[in-house]
C-alpha cells in the first residue's frame, strides 16, 4: 500500500477549551464521508469523545487519531488527524501530538479570541516549529469578530497573521465570505450542509475593505517572494491564483505566515474551505526535514528521509488500551516499512518485540491494515514492553529519536482500595494508567503506607480516579488532596562519616569525607552533581559508584519532611577503607548516613509549587477577587480587559488554591473564570514551612 507522500497530511487541531475542536473533527468526518450522521459534543455522540468521562463532561481528555481521505482538485488527500485536548490539566496530550505532527490547524473562538491555553499551546507549537493555519471558529455567536482575532493572533502570540477571508454577514447572518485570494464572493449552500458553495458577487459595502486586505495579503506574499514582489509594484493584479498559493505555502512552512480563515463548525460553515487549505498550504511527510537521531553504537547523530526504502524508524507517542485488542501504541512512521507480523528493536530496552497487527486508527474503531510506511500515523498491537517516547527501529540500523519531556506531576492524593478483593486489582489499574499517562505517578510512602497517586492538577486526578471505577472495577477511598512540595539545600557543609560494624564473621568498614553544597549554576538537568576527587586511591575505584548511589537514594527523602531533594552537589574528597571488611555495600551505607547526618547543616528549605493563574471576572467583582487572591498569597503579574471582561494574572501557591473554583464561584455569582497551570518552585515562607515540618513529623510519631 505504498501511496505518494505528497498527498498525505499529519494534522492537529489545538485550541483552548471549548473552541469547538472536537465538533470541527466531526465536520471533517462527516464530509470526507467516514462518518454518515453528524455526531454532536453537547448530544455526548461525538466520535472521538468516545470515553465516558468525556461524554459526560463534554470536554477532550485523550487525544484521538483518526484517518480521513479528502478529495481536492481531482487529487485524493490521505490525511492522520489527532484532535487534542484544550484543557491545561492535560497539557501532556497537546506536547505528544506536537511531536509527531507536521501540521496544525489553531482554532480560536470569534467571540473569546485568544485565551490563556492557546496562548500555552501556541508556545508548544514554536517550540517543535509546527506550521499551522489558523481557524477562528464560531462567528455565528453573537459578539464574533474576524479581524480583531486576527489582531490578537499577531499582538498576543507575536506572529504574522494574515487573513485569506473576509466574512459576508455576522452573528445570526452569517452565510459566507469574501475570497480574497480570488477576490470573489462564497455563500455556502444550506441544502447539502455547506459542502458545496455558490459564487457571489462581492457586497458593495464590502468592495473598499476587500481591496484593502486583499492588498495586505499580497503585500505579504511578495514580501516573501522576489519575483512576485516586481509584479505587485508593477501591477498587482497580474499576480495569478497559482502564485499567491505557492508562495503563500512556502511562507506557512517557514512559520514566517499564519494563513487565517473563518467559519462555524456547529453551522456547517467553512470547514471545507478550511480543509481545503490545509491540503494546499500546510506540508506533507516530504516537506519536513528528514528527522534526526543518534546512532546508539557510535552516539554519532543520523537523519533518516522519509522513504520507505530507508531502514525503518518511528516514534511511540502513546499508548492506550482497548478493550478488544487490548494494549495499542500509537507509532509516527519516519522512514521505512513495517510489515505486520514482524519484529521491531526497541532502542531505549534493547530488546525486539513482535507487532502482531497493523490498525488505521479511527477514533476507537481500528481498520486492520498490512503494512504502514514511512510519513503515516498508525496504531500497533502484540507488542509486551513499549513506553510513550520510545524509539521503534530495524535491528540491523538502530536509531535513538529524540523522545519527549514531560513535566513532574505538582498535586497529589493518598489513596485506598476499599476491600481485600480490590488491593491487586488496584495495583493492576495504577500500573496500567502510568503507562499511559507519563504525567501521572504512583508511589508508596513508606513511612505510611499509603498509595499516592499524582497528576497535572485536581481535574486530571478527578479523571483517573473516574477511570478506575469505570474501566477497572476498583472501589477506593481517597484523602484529601496534597502538594507536592520538594526540599532544596542552600548552604555548604563538609562531613566525615565513619561506618563500622562488628559482627561474629566479617566487619563492615567505610570511611568517606564529602562537601555538599547546592548544584552549579551551569548544571542542566535536576538530581545529583556528584564529583569524585580521589587521588592516589584511599577509596579503591569499584566504590566510588556505591558512594554515589547512597546519595542518590537518600534524595527521595528530605529531612526536612520527607519531601525530595530537587538537587545538590557531593564532592568526594577523601576516605579510606579496609582491605577486608570493606564492600560496596558499606560505602552506600555510608553515603546515606551522611546524607541523613550532613544534611540539616546545609540550611535546607521548603520549596512549593507556585502555580500561574489567569482569572477572567465582570469589573464589579474586581476588588474581591482580587482581595481573595492576596489571601491566598497571590503576587499580581498584571491585568488587563480583553473583550469588556477583566483579567487578572497573578503567580498563586498550589497550596492555597484547592477548591479555589467554587470559591470565586461564590465571589462572583458564577460569572468568572480562571486557568491555572504550573510555572516554578520558589522557597515556602517561614510560617508555611514550619507549619508542614510540624505536621510532617506529627504524623511519623504518630505511626511509631
Amino acid at each position: 500500500m505504498s501511496r505518494d507522500l505528497k498527498y498525505t497530511r499529519n494534522i492537529g487541531i489545538a485550541a483552548h477549551i471549548d473552541a469547538g475542536k472536537t465538533t470541527t473533527t466531526e465536520r471533517i468526518l462527516y464530509y470526507s464521508g467516514t462518518n454518515h450522521k453528524l455526531g454532536e459534543t453537547h448530544e455526548g455522540s461525538a466520535t472521538t469523545d468516545w470515553m465516558a468521562q468525556e461524554q459526560e463532561r463534554g470536554i477532550t481528555i485523550t487525544s484521538a487519531a483518526v484517518t480521513v481521505d479528502w478529495k481536492y482538485r481531482n487529487n485524493l488527500y490521505h490525511i492522520n488527524i489527532i484532535d487534542t485536548p484544550g484543557h491545561v490539566d492535560f497539557t501532556v496530550e497537546v506536547n505528544r501530538s506536537l511531536r509527531v505532527l507536521d501540521g496544525l490547524v489553531f482554532l480560536f473562538s470569534a467571540v473569546d479570541g485568544v485565551e490563556p491555553q492557546s496562548e500555552t499551546n501556541w508556545r508548544l507549537a514554536n517550540n517543535y516549529k509546527v506550521p499551522r493555519i489558523g481557524f477562528v471558529n464560531k462567528m455565528d455567536r453573537s459578539g464574533a469578530d474576524f479581524l480583531k482575532v486576527v489582531g490578537q493572533v499577531r499582538e498576543m502570540l507575536g506572529s504574522h497573521a494574515v487573513p485569506l477571508q473576509l466574512p459576508i454577514g455576522s452573528e445570526e447572518t452569517f452565510k459566507g465570505v469574501v475570497d480574497l485570494i480570488n477576490h470573489r464572493g462564497i455563500v455556502w449552500n444550506e441544502e447539502d450542509k455547506g459542502m458545496t458553495f455558490t459564487e457571489v458577487p462581492i457586497p458593495d459595502d464590502m468592495l473598499e475593505e476587500a481591496a484593502l486586505w486583499r492588498e495586505k495579503l499580497l503585500e505579504a506574499v511578495a514580501d516573501y517572494d522576489d519575483t512576485l514582489m516586481e509584479k505587485f509594484f508593477d501591477d498587482p493584479e497580474s499576480i495569478t491564483e497559482r502564485e499567491i498559493l505557492d508562495a503563500l505555502r512556502k511562507a506557512t512552512l517557514d512559520a514566517k505566515i499564519v494563513p487565517m480563515v473563518c467559519g462555524s463548525s456547529f453551522k456547517n460553515k467553512g470547514v471545507q474551505t478550511m480543509l481545503d487549505y490545509v491540503m494546499e498550504l500546510l506540508p506533507s511527510p516530504l516537506d519536513v526535514e528528514g528527522i534526526t537521531g543518534i546512532n546508539p553504537k557510535t552516539e554519532e547523530e543520523i537523519v533518516r528521509q522519509p522513504d520507505i526504502k530507508e531502514p525503518f524508524a518511528a516514534l511511540a507517542f502513546k499508548i492506550a488500551t482497548d478493550p478488544f485488542v487490548g494494549r495499542l501504541c500509537f507509532i509516527r512512521v519516519y522512514s521505512g516499512n513495517l510489515e505486520a507480523g514482524s519484529y521491531v528493536y526497541n532502542a531505549r530496552s534493547e530488546n525486539k518485540e513482535r507487532i502482531s497487527r497493523i490498525f488505521q486508527m479511527h477514533a476507537n474503531k481500528q481498520n486492520p491494515i498490512p503494512n504502514v510506511g514511512a510519513g503515516d500515523i498508525a496504531a500497533v498491537v502484540g507488542f509486551k514492553d513499549i513506553k510513550t517516547g520510545d524509539t521503534l527501529c530495524d535491528e540491523k540500523n538502530p536509531i535513538i529519536l529524540e523522545s519527549m519531556d514531560f513535566p513532574d506531576p505538582v498535586i497529589g492524593l493518598a489513596i485506598e482500595p476499599k476491600t481485600q478483593a480490590d488491593v491487586d486489582k488496584l495495583g493492576m489499574a495504577l500500573a496500567k494508567l502510568a503507562e499511559e499517562d507519563p504525567t501521572f505517578q504512583v508511589k508508596s510512602d513508606e513511612e505510611t503506607g499509603q498509595t499516592v497517586i499524582s497528576g497535572m492538577g485536581e481535574l486530571h486526578l478527578d479523571v483517573l480516579i473516574d477511570r478506575l471505577k469505570r474501566e477497572f472495577k476498583v472501589e477506593i477511598n481517597q484523602g484529601a488532596p496534597q502538594v507536592a512540595f520538594k526540599e532544596a539545600i542552600t548552604g555548604t557543609t563538609q562531613h566525615r562519616e565513619t561506618y563500622k560494624k562488628q559482627t561474629g564473621g566479617r566487619g563492615k568498614f567505610a570511611d568517606i569525607q564529602v562537601i555538599i553544597s547546592p548544584v552549579d549554576a551551569d548544571f542542566e538537568k535536576g538530581g545529583l552533581q556528584f564529583v569524585n576527587e580521589i587521588t592516589g586511591g584511599s577509596i579503591p575505584r569499584e566504590f566510588i559508584p556505591s558512594v554515589q548511589k547512597g546519595f542518590e537514594a537518600s534524595m527521595n527523602n528530605g529531612v526536612l519532611a520527607g519531601y525530595p531533594i530537587s538537587d545538590m552537589k557531593v564532592r568526594l574528597i577523601d576516605g579510606s577503607f579496609h582491605a577486608v571488611d570493606s564492600d560496596a555495600l558499606s560505602f552506600e551505607i555510608a553515603g546515606r548516613s551522611a546524607f541523613r547526618a550532613a544534611l540539616p547543616k546545609c540550611s535546607p528549605v521548603l520549596m512549593e509549587p507556585i502555580m500561574k493563574i489567569e482569572v477572567l471576572t465582570p469589573e464589579e467583582n474586581m476588588g474581591d477577587v482580587m482581595g481573595d487572591l492576596n489571601r491566598r498569597r497571590g503576587q499580581l503579574q498584571g491585568m488587563d480587559t480583553r473583550n469588556g471582561v477583566q483579567v487578572i494574572k497573578a503567580l498563586v501557591p498550589l497550596s492555597e488554591m484547592f477548591g479555589y473554583v467554587t470559591q470565586l464561584r461564590t465571589i462572583t455569582s458564577g460569572r468568572a473564570t480562571s486557568t491555572m497551570e504550573f510555572d516554578h518552585y520558589e522557597p515556602a515562607p517561614r510560617n508555611v514551612q514550619d507549619d508542614i515540618v510540624a505536621k510532617a513529623k506529627g504524623k511519623v510519631s504518630a505511626s511509631e
